[in-house]
C-alpha cells in the first residue's frame, strides 16, 4: 500500500491557551501527573500549582513533550476537563485521518527520530513542543493500514513484554542470589568444610584481645581518640548462631572512624610549595568529574588504600565505598582499620550484608531525619571469625560472585538484545516512511 505525505498538522490541532498559575488555582480541576509509557493518564487530586498551565479537554490528545518517544501520548477519555503543565501539549485530531495507536507507536520508532533531525534545524535536544510537532511533514498509510500496523506492533509489545518480565525476573533473582551469598558468609556456611580441616586455627577471641590491646597502646600514644562506650550486645542483637571460634562484637571495637572536614573555598586550590589530594565529594563517587583540589594540610582526614568512605547526609545516605586516595568533604566519613586483624574484603563485603542492613533499618527506626552515623555504624553487631577462616571466607565468596557477576553479564546482555529487537521491528513496521 502507499504512503502519503502528510503535516501533522493536517489531523491535528493546538488546544489554545496558556493559563496563568493564579487563574489555574481557581478553576478547581485535576492535574495531569504523568502519562506513563504504556499510555496511561495518571490524575493529581492536588489542584495547587505555581507554574502556568494548559487546559485539556476531553478526547483531547495529550503528549509529553519529555517522553514523548518513550510512549508517554494518551486521549484523555474522561467528561471532566483537566490541566497539564506546560511541558504537555494536547491536541483536537481527526480520527478519521489518523490513528492514536499508530502515532504512539510512530514517535518510538527511528523514522520519527530521523525526520526531527532532518527537518528542524539542531534537531530536538530539549522539550518536544507543538512548534516542532505540528509542521513536521511526513509520511502516513490510510487509516486501516495504520490500524493494522498498530495492532501487529500491539501484538509484538506483549510478547515483548514477556520477555522484559523475565529478564526483571532472572536479575531479581540473582541481587537475591548474591545476598544469600554474602549472608551465609557471615554465618559460617560457606567454611564449614574448612574448619573441619583446620581445628586448631586461632580463636577470634584472641583476635578481638589483640585488637583491643593494639587500640589500647595507640590511645596511650596519643595515636587514637578514646573509644565512646560501647554497649554490651544483647540477646536480641544476636539474630543467628555463629560457629565455635567466632565472636560477637560491634564494629566500633575493631575499626576507627573518622568525620570529613568542610575546607574553605579559598584553600581548595593549588599552593605552592605543598602537596596536593583531591577533595572527595559525594558526587565523585558516582562516576562524575567535578574534582576539586586541596592542600595536603589535613592528614587525619586523609583516605587510604582499603579505608571504607560512607556517605551520611543526603539522598544517598547509607552507600559505602572502597576508599580512593584524597580529603573527606564533611558529608563522608571513613572507617579505617588494622589490616592484620580484618581483611579489607571481608569487611566490605560485610556492610553489604542483608545483617547489616536490617540492623540500619532497626537503629534508625523512629528518627526523623536517619542517616549512617558514627554512632550507628560503630554500634552494628558483626560476627568475627578468626583472621585465617577471613581469607577462605573471601575466596568462598569471590569464586562465587564471580559466577554472579558472569550471569550479570549474560542478563545485561538478554536486555540489550531485546531493547535492539524492538527498533528492529519498528524500523521494519514504518519502514515504507523513509522510503
Amino acid at each position: 500500500m502507499n504512503w502519503e505525505h502528510t503535516k501533522l498538522s493536517d489531523f491535528l490541532t493546538e488546544r489554545d491557551g496558556r493559563i496563568k498559575y493564579e487563574d489555574a488555582n481557581q478553576l478547581g480541576l485535576q492535574r495531569i501527573k504523568k502519562i506513563d509509557f504504556t499510555g496511561n493518564i495518571h490524575l493529581d487530586a492536588e489542584t495547587d500549582t505555581k507554574t502556568d498551565m494548559i487546559r485539556v479537554k476531553s478526547g483531547d490528545l495529550v503528549i509529553s513533550g519529555i517522553n514523548a518517544a518513550k510512549g508517554a501520548i494518551a486521549v484523555h477519555g474522561d467528561d471532566d476537563d483537566v490541566l497539564a503543565t506546560i511541558h504537555y501539549s494536547a491536541y483536537e485530531f481527526n480520527s478519521d485521518r489518523i490513528s492514536v495507536d499508530f502515532l504512539k507507536w510512530f514517535f518510538k520508532s527511528p523514522e520519527f527520530s530521523d525526520l526531527l533531525k532532518e527537518q528542524i534545524p539542531g534537531g530536538i535536544k530539549t522539550e518536544l513542543k507543538p512548534k516542532h510537532i505540528l509542521p513536521l511533514q511526513v509520511k502516513l498509510p490510510k487509516l486501516s493500514e495504520q490500524i493494522t500496523v498498530a495492532s501487529r506492533l500491539n501484538r509484538f509489545r506483549l510478547e515483548h513484554l514477556k520477555l522484559e518480565h523475565e529478564i526483571t525476573h532472572q536479575k531479581t533473582h540473582l541481587d537475591k542470589l548474591k545476598q544469600a551469598i554474602l549472608q551465609d558468609a557471615i554465618q559460617g556456611k560457606l567454611t564449614a568444610d574448612w574448619r573441619a580441616a583446620h581445628p586448631d586455627v586461632e580463636p577470634a577471641s584472641q583476635l578481638l584481645r589483640r585488637i583491643q590491646a593494639e587500640k589500647a597502646r595507640l590511645i596511650t600514644a596519643k595515636k587514637l581518640r578514646p573509644d565512646k562506650h560501647l554497649p554490651k550486645i544483647t540477646d536480641d542483637e544476636i539474630l543467628f548462631e555463629i560457629p565455635t571460634g567466632w565472636e560477637w562484637c560491634r564494629l566500633g571495637q575493631l575499626v576507627e572512624t573518622t568525620q570529613g572536614v568542610q575546607i574553605p573555598k579559598n584553600e581548595q586550590h593549588s599552593r605552592e610549595g605543598r602537596d596536593l589530594v583531591r577533595y572527595l565529594y559525594i558526587s565523585d563517587f558516582e562516576h562524575t568529574k567535578s574534582l576539586k583540589f586541596v592542600a595536603d594540610i589535613y592528614p587525619e582526614k586523609i583516605v587510604k588504600p582499603g579505608d571504607l568512605i560512607v556517605v551520611n547526609t543526603g539522598s544517598t545516605s547509607g552507600k559505602i565505598f572502597r576508599g580512593v586516595h584524597g580529603v573527606l568533604s564533611n558529608n563522608l566519613f571513613k572507617v579505617s582499620f588494622n589490616r592484620a586483624s580484618l581483611i579489607p574484603d571481608f569487611l566490605f563485603n560485610f556492610v553489604h550484608t542483608p545483617h547489616f542492613k536490617a540492623f540500619q533499618k532497626k537503629i534508625s527506626k523512629g528518627t526523623t531525619n536517619p542517616h549512617m552515623g558514627h554512632k550507628n555504624f560503630n554500634l552494628t553487631t558483626i560476627p568475627l571469625p578468626p583472621l585465617a577462616e577471613q581469607t577462605a571466607i573471601m575466596e568462598r565468596v569471590e569464586s562465587l560472585l564471580t559466577t554472579c557477576r558472569a550471569l550479570e553479564s549474560e542478563i545485561e546482555h538478554s536486555r540489550t538484545h531485546a531493547a535492539h529487537l524492538l527498533q528492529a521491528v519498528l524500523k521494519e513496521a514504518f519502514a515504507p516512511a523513509s522510503a
